[in-house]
C-alpha cells in the first residue's frame, strides 16, 4: 500500500494538490512530531515538522503490529509558515490549522494567526469549505459523531459542524461563546469541552450544555499575566474520561473524579510505582490513566512499572531493548509506536485483560504494605486539609465494585434462590485468590474472608465479622460474588451487599434494602416487582431502622453522597436529633475538607423543608457555617458605573449563540458579496427603527441579557450596529477588586425532573427554595440575598413586569368606564371596556384560584392574597351588573371597585426595594401586634356594649312623628330645638322650630352604630356623646372618663410604642427579602410553563457571586465583632489571610484570676 502525503511549502500563493509516487519510508525518513488518530481509532495521520508533510495510515484492518500506509499525495499549501493542530475522521476528512506563530519563551502568544485547512482525502484530496471563515483557529477535533468542532480566538468561540456536506461546504450547526475570562483547554471526542478558571477546571457537556467543577487546587496558581497562565494549562493540564470517572493530570499529580457523586476519590502520584501498580489494575481505570502518562516523566521511564508493562513487547522484539518511551502514543483502546519512521499498534484492551500477569508482584505489595500504600493513597498535602480527616478505607474500590453496574448477577442469584428456597447453614465462594464464608448458626451471623498469595500457600483469615440474632432462626438464603472483594447475599430480610476493604482489612455493608422474604412466593413476587428490574433499587425506608446499615452510611463517603438524602429525612421524620446532628456535621466537615465537595451540601438544602418545619435551628445554623464561601481569589475587573458588581450573581455557563452566528453570517455574505441587497436592508432596518425606538432598546437589552445576541461578534446590520453604538456612548465603566463566593445553597433552587405536565399546570411541585420562603436565617448572610438577586435578575423583573402590565390594562380599562363622564365616552367604546375588563380580571383571578388549590392555608395565611381577590372580583362583579342592567346605579361598587384596584397598583411597589421594605415593615408590624389589636376590640365592644345599655331608648318612637316623653334617650329630645324669644326678653317654653332627628342624633339606638360611636371616639371626636347632660347623668361621665383614660390615654400610647419596638426591630433587608422570594416563588409556580422550572441556566445547581473586596473586609471585621465569625474554620481563615485581617480571639476569662481581683477590689 502507498501513503498519504501532505507536503506543506513556505510559498505565496494558493493551494495546489500534486500526485506523487510512494516514497520508500514516511516523510522522506524524517522524524515524526505528531500523531493523530481518528475518534474510533479507525485511521491514523502523522505529522513532520523537518520534512513539512503530513501521512496517513489505515489502522481499522490491523489487529496489532505495523500498521499499513494508505494512498499517497503530495499537498502543496503555500502561505503555510508551521502546522499547529491537526486532526482526522474515521472517514479520512483531514483538518490542521497552521500560520505564523507569535512564541514567547516556547509559548504561542494569544495573537498568533492560524488558519483552517480541510480535506476529503477519500474523494480526490478536493478541498472542503466552511460557511464561516475563520481567521484565527486554534484547535480542532472530531466527535464520535463525526462531527467537526473548532475553537477559535482571540473572540473564543466553539464551532460544532455537521458531518453532511453539501458541495463539499460544511454548515455549522451549533455555535457556543466562551467568556473571555476562561483559558481553553482540550475537547474530548464524546463532546465534553473543558476549561480552566480561577484554579478550577470545568466540564462543559455540548449536548446537554451541562457543566460541573472536576477540579479544584487549594494552591493558587502564580503567574503574572494570562499568558503565563495559558503555558501553565497547556504543558500540566491533561484530562482523560468515561461514562463513570474523569481523570485530571496536573504536573505529576493524577486526581480522579467520579462523575456520579461528583467528588474526588484518590490522587495519583505518576513518579509512585507502588500507585501505579495498584491504580493501572482497575480494568474502568486503565484505558483512562494510560493516555494521561505519556510521555513518561524521566524518573519513572526506566522504573519497575514500567519494565512490567513494555517488558513482553521488547521480549517479542515489538520494541527494541533500549526503546525510547516518548515516542509511544496512547488512546483508550490501542497504543502506536513510532518505529524507524513507520507506525505499529498495540491491543491496549489486551494489555488491560493480561494485568494480572503483568502485576503479578503487585499483590504481594498489596497485601504486605497496605499501610504504606495507603498513607499517600488519597489527597496529599495539596488537596486534603489535614492527614486525620480521610479514613483508610478504599473508596474508589466500593465506586469501582459499585453494585448498581452488577444488576445481572445480582438478578441470578435471586431467580436461583427462588428454584431452591432453602435456608443454608453455611455457603463459600472462592474467587481468585479469595475465598468467603457465610456462616448462620441461628443464634448469630458471620462473615469470613480468607485469602492466600499464590495456588500453593495456605488461606488466610483477613478479616471477619459477627452479627448475633435476637431471636434464633435461620436466615441465609444464597450467596453471589460481584468481584474478589464484594459479595451479595440474599438473607430472609433482603439483599445485604459486604465490601472487603484490603487497607484496614475490614468489612463494610455497601447496599442494604429491608424486606421480609418468608416465602418462596413473597420473594418471587418481591423480585418480580422490585428487583427484576435492570437497575437496583434505592433502599426502601424501612432499612434505615437497621442501626448497622445507618452506620455504614454515615462512615463512608461514597454512601453518603447516594443515600444521605433518604437517611436525612428518615432521621427528621423519626425526630431522631442525635442522628439529624451527626449527618449535619459530617456533610459540613467533608465540604470544608475540600472545595469541591459541594455536592455535600446539597444533602442538607434538599431536606430544609423539612428542617425549617421541624428543626430551623439548623437552618440559622447552616446559614453562618457556610457564610462566605471563597470560589476564587481577589482579582480586578471592569463593571459599568450604573450597575454595582458587588452581590452580584452568576452561573459558570456558556452561551449558545447558533442562531446568532447563523444571522450575522448570512449578513455578512450579502455585504461582500451583495452590496446593493445589503443597504437596501440596512435602510429599511432603520426605518422600522425610528418609530419603535423605546421597544427597540428593551428588546436588544433582554436579548442581549439572554445571550441571543452578543457584542463580541462583528456585526454588519442597523439592528444591532445602533444598540451597541448607543450603548458603547453612554457606558461609563470603573475597575474594581472582587472576589468569587460560592453560594452554599446547592440544588436549593432546582425542581424534580419528572414530571406531568397536566398535573404541573393544576398542582406544581415545588423545590426546596419555594418551601422555605418565610425562613428568616436564610437571607441573614448575603448568600441569601445573592441567591434572591439571581433569580430577579434571571427571570423574575421580566415577568413582574409582564404581570404589571397586565394588570395595568385592567386598571386603565375598568377606570376609564368607571370614571369618564357619560358625555365624554360613547357608550359602544364603554361596553368594550367593560367586556376587556372582565376577560382581564377573570385571567389574573385565574392564577389566584390555582394559589388556592396549591396551599389553601397558605393562600389564607397571606393577606395579600385576599386584597388581590378582592381587587379582581369587584370590578368583575361591578362590569357584569353594569352591563346587565345597562344602568349606572352601582355608583358605591364602582368607588370600592377603584379603590381596591389602585391599591394593589400600589403594592407592585413592593417589589422594588426603595419601597417593598416599607410595605415589608407593614405586615410584619401587623403580624406581631394583632393580639394586641383583638385585645384592644375586645375591650372597645365591652364599652360600646354598656353605652349602648345606658343610653339606648326606653319608649318607642318613630323618627317620621314626634314623639313627646320624658326618655332621655329619646332621639326627639336630643333632637336641636329653637324657641321664640318674646320682646320682653322672655323664652316660650315650647320648642318654636325642631330639628328633626336622625340616625346620629342618638348612636346607641342599635349595637352596630355604637361600635362606630366609640371608634370615632378613639379617633378624637366625641360628638356621639355631647348630646346629653354629664351634671344630670353621672353614670356616662363615669364611662367616659374610663375608656379616655383606659383606650385613649394608656392603650393608644401603648399601641404606638409597640408599633415604634416592631419597626425597629423589623426595619431590615431580611423582611424585604422574604417579601421578593415570595413574590419569586409565586412566578415560579404559576406564571413559568413546567419545562422552564428544569432549565438549568435559570434554575442551576450552583450559584457564584461577587463581592466588592473593600465590602467584604468591612463584613468580615462586623462579623468577628459580633462573634458571628468560626475561628477553626480554615476556608474562613483563608479569607482572613486575603484581606489581610488579624483575628482578635476573645479567650475565657480564668474564673480563679477573676475572683481574686474581686476580692483584691473588695479590700
Amino acid at each position: 500500500m502507498g501513503e498519504i502525503s501532505v507536503k506543506i511549502d513556505n510559498e505565496i500563493d494558493e493551494t495546489d494538490v500534486i500526485d506523487i509516487n510512494n516514497s520508500k519510508l514516511p516523510h522522506n525518513g524524517k522524524p515524526i512530531a505528531k500523531i493523530e488518530v481518528s475518534p474510533n481509532e479507525k485511521y491514523l495521520v502523522t505529522y513532520s515538522r523537518e520534512d513539512n508533510s503530513i501521512v496517513g495510515w489505515n489502522v481499522e484492518d490491523k489487529v496489532e503490529g505495523q500498521i499499513e500506509l494508505d494512498q499517497p499525495f503530495k499537498l502543496s499549501n503555500k502561505n503555510e509558515d508551521t502546522l499547529h493542530h491537526m486532526c482526522v475522521s474515521d472517514d479520512k476528512k483531514l483538518v490542521y490549522t497552521y500560520g505564523i506563530q507569535n512564541r514567547i519563551q516556547g509559548v504561542i502568544n494569544i495573537c498568533s494567526i492560524f488558519l483552517l485547512a480541510m480535506y476529503d482525502m477519500m474523494n480526490d484530496n478536493s478541498k472542503i469549505e466552511v460557511d464561516c471563515g475563520f481567521k484565527n483557529c486554534q484547535y480542532c477535533t472530531f466527535n464520535l459523531k463525526g462531527e467537526l468542532i473548532l475553537y477559535c480566538y482571540p473572540n473564543p468561540t466553539i464551532y460544532i459542524y455537521s458531518s453532511k456536506t453539501k458541495n463539499n461546504k460544511w454548515k455549522h450547526t451549533k455555535t457556543y461563546w466562551i467568556p473571555v475570562q476562561f483559558i481553553f483547554i482540550t475537547i474530548s471526542i464524546n463532546n465534553k469541552l473543558y476549561l480552566f478558571l480561577n484554579d478550577s477546571i470545568y466540564e462543559w457537556d455540548l449536548d446537554t450544555e451541562k457543566v460541573i467543577k472536576i477540579f479544584d487546587n487549594y494552591k493558587e496558581i502564580k503567574y503574572n499575566n494570562k499568558l503565563e497562565l495559558q503555558r501553565y494549562v497547556e504543558k500540566n493540564i491533561k484530562i482523560t474520561r468515561n461514562e463513570n470517572f474523569a481523570c485530571i493530570k496536573t504536573k505529576n499529580k493524577i486526581i480522579i473524579y467520579t462523575i456520579e457523586l461528583e467528588i474526588h476519590v484518590a490522587s495519583l502520584d505518576i513518579n509512585n510505582v507502588t500507585q501505579l501498580n495498584m491504580f493501572i489494575k482497575h480494568p474502568d481505570l486503565c484505558p483512562l490513566l494510560f493516555p494521561l502518562l505519556f510521555p513518561l516523566s524521566n524518573s519513572i521511564q526506566n522504573s519497575e512499572f514500567w519494565e512490567k508493562c513494555l517488558g513482553h513487547l521488547k521480549r517479542s522484539d515489538q520494541l527494541l531493548k533500549n526503546f525510547p518511551q516518548n515516542n509511544i502514543h496512547v488512546t483508550s483502546k490501542n497504543a502506536f509506536i513510532i518505529l524507524d519512521g513507520k507506525i505499529r499498534k498495540i491491543d491496549l484492551e489486551k494489555m488491560i485483560l493480561n494485568r494480572n500477569s503483568l502485576f503479578k508482584d503487585s499483590n504481594e505489595l498489596n497485601y504486605n504494605n497496605s499501610d504504606e500504600i495507603i498513607e499517600n493513597w488519597y489527597f496529599d498535602n495539596d488537596f486534603k486539609v489535614n492527614e486525620g480527616s480521610y479514613e483508610t478505607d478504599d473508596r474508589l474500590n466500593i465506586l469501582l465494585s459499585n453494585p448498581y453496574m452488577y444488576t445481572d448477577i445480582i438478578h441470578v442469584l435471586f431467580q436461583e434462590v427462588i428454584s431452591n428456597y432453602v435456608y443454608k447453614d453455611k455457603l463459600e465462594k472462592i474467587q481468585n485468590l479469595t475465598k468467603w464464608v457465610v456462616i448462620n448458626t441461628g443464634q448469630d451471623f458471620e462473615l469470613q474472608v480468607f485469602k492466600k498469595f499464590d495456588d500453593s500457600s495456605e488461606w488466610s483469615l483477613i478479616s471477619s465479622i459477627i452479627e448475633p440474632y435476637q431471636v434464633k432462626i435461620k436466615r441465609l438464603l444464597g450467596i453471589k460474588l460481584i468481584n474478589d472483594n464484594t459479595i451479595i447475599i440474599l438473607r430472609r430480610y433482603g439483599p445485604h451487599i459486604y465490601h472487603l476493604n484490603e487497607n484496614n482489612k475490614s468489612i463494610s455493608l455497601i447496599y442494604f434494602y429491608y424486606m421480609d422474604l418468608y416465602s418462596e412466593k413473597i420473594l418471587s413476587d418481591i423480585y418480580n416487582r422490585i428487583f427484576s428490574k435492570p437497575t437496583l433499587p434505592s433502599p426502601n425506608r424501612n432499612s434505615y431502622f437497621i442501626d448497622k446499615w445507618v452506620t455504614s452510611i454515615k462512615n463512608n463517603k461514597e454512601l453518603i453522597l447516594k443515600y444521605g438524602v433518604e437517611l436525612l429525612i428518615f432521621a427528621i421524620t423519626k425526630h431522631d436529633l442525635e442522628l439529624v446532628d451527626d449527618i449535619y456535621k459530617r456533610c459540613i466537615r467533608y465540604f470544608k475538607e475540600e472545595k469541591n465537595n459541594c455536592v455535600f451540601l446539597s444533602i442538607i438544602t434538599s431536606t430544609m423543608p423539612l428542617l425549617d418545619e421541624h428543626y430551623p435551628e439548623f437552618i440559622s445554623k447552616y446559614s453562618f457555617d457556610t457564610a462566605m464561601v471563597m470560589n476564587s481569589p481577589i482579582y480586578n475587573t471592569r463593571y459599568h458605573k450604573r450597575s454595582s458588581y458587588h452581590l452580584h450573581p452568576f452561573q459558570i455557563e456558556i452561551i449558545n449563540l447558533s442562531w446568532w452566528t447563523k444571522y450575522n453570517e448570512l449578513m455578512g455574505r450579502l455585504y461582500n458579496n451583495y452590496k446593493k441587497i445589503f443597504w437596501l436592508l440596512y435602510v429599511v432596518q432603520i426605518l422600522i427603527i425610528i418609530p419603535f425606538l423605546p421597544i427597540y432598546f428593551a428588546t436588544f437589552y433582554i436579548l442581549l441579557k439572554y445571550g441571543l445576541v452578543n457584542r463580541s461578534f462583528r456585526t454588519y446590520d442597523a439592528l444591532t450596529s445602533l444598540y451597541f453604538y448607543v450603548d458603547n456612548i453612554f457606558s461609563e465603566f470603573k475597575n474594581a477588586s472582587v472576589i468569587v463566593f460560592v453560594n452554599p445553597y446547592i440544588n436549593f433552587v432546582a425542581y424534580p425532573k419528572d414530571y406531568n405536565w397536566f398535573s404541573e399546570l393544576i398542582k406544581p411541585q415545588s423545590s426546596p427554595f419555594v418551601k422555605t420562603t418565610m425562613n428568616k436565617d436564610i437571607y441573614k448572610t448575603w448568600n441569601g440575598e445573592s441567591l434572591i438577586n439571581f433569580k430577579w435578575d434571571t427571570y423574575g423583573k421580566y415577568y413582574y413586569a409582564i404581570i404589571w402590565t397586565g394588570f395595568m390594562a385592567l386598571l386603565v380599562c375598568f377606570t376609564a368606564a368607571a370614571t369618564i363622564p357619560q358625555e365624554y365616552i360613547d357608550e359602544n367604546v364603554q361596553k368594550q371596556l367593560l367586556i376587556t375588563s372582565i376577560i382581564l380580571g377573570f385571567i389574573h383571578l385565574t392564577f389566584e384560584i390555582r394559589q388556592i388549590i396549591y396551599d389553601p392555608i397558605k393562600w389564607i395565611r397571606d393577606f395579600w392574597n385576599i386584597f388581590d381577590v378582592i381587587a379582581y372580583v369587584l370590578p368583575i362583579i361591578s362590569s357584569i351588573i353594569w352591563l346587565k342592567t345597562n344602568e349606572m346605579n352601582i355608583i358605591p361598587l364602582l368607588s370600592f371597585s377603584c379603590l381596591f384596584l389602585d391599591i394593589k397598583f400600589l403594592l407592585f411597589f413592593r417589589a422594588i426595594e426603595y419601597f417593598g421594605v416599607y410595605f415589608a415593615i407593614m405586615i410584619s408590624v401587623a403580624q406581631q401586634i394583632v393580639s394586641f389589636l383583638v385585645v384592644l376590640f375586645i375591650i372597645i365592644i365591652s364599652f360600646a356594649h354598656a353605652f349602648y345599655i345606658l343610653l339606648i331608648p326606653r319608649s318607642q318612637y318613630s323618627f317620621d312623628e314626634r314623639t313627646n316623653n320624658n326618655d332621655p334617650n329619646n332621639p326627639w329630645n336630643l333632637a336641636n330645638t329653637y324657641n321664640l324669644i318674646f320682646e320682653n326678653g322672655t323664652m316660650d317654653s315650647n320648642p318654636y322650630i325642631i330639628q328633626p332627628p336622625n340616625g346620629n342624633t342618638n348612636m346607641f339606638v342599635n349595637f352596630s352604630t355604637s361600635l362606630f360611636a366609640m371608634y370615632k371616639f378613639l379617633t378624637g371626636d366625641s360628638s356621639a356623646l355631647s348630646n346629653w347632660s354629664y351634671a344630670d347623668n353621672p353614670s356616662l361621665a363615669i364611662l367616659i372618663v374610663l375608656f379616655s383614660l383606659l383606650i385613649v390615654v394608656y392603650l393608644m400610647n401603648l399601641l404606638i410604642g409597640l408599633l415604634n419596638n416592631a419597626i425597629e426591630k423589623d426595619n431590615n433587608r431580611v423582611s424585604y427579602l422574604i417579601q421578593k422570594a415570595e413574590i419569586l416563588a409565586e412566578i415560579e409556580l404559576f406564571y413559568l410553563f413546567p419545562h422552564q422550572r428544569r432549565w438549568k441556566t435559570w434554575f442551576p445547581e450552583v450559584i457564584y457571586y461577587y463581592t466588592d473586596a473593600d465590602k467584604t473586609h468591612e463584613k468580615v471585621k462586623e462579623m468577628i465583632k459580633n462573634d458571628e465569625w468560626d475561628t477553626d474554620d480554615k476556608l474562613k481563615k483563608n479569607l482572613l489571610e486575603l484581606l489581610n485581617i488579624e483575628q482578635v480571639v476573645n479567650k475565657p476569662v480564668d474564673e480563679a484570676i477573676l475572683r481574686k481581683i474581686l476580692e483584691e477590689m473588695k479590700n
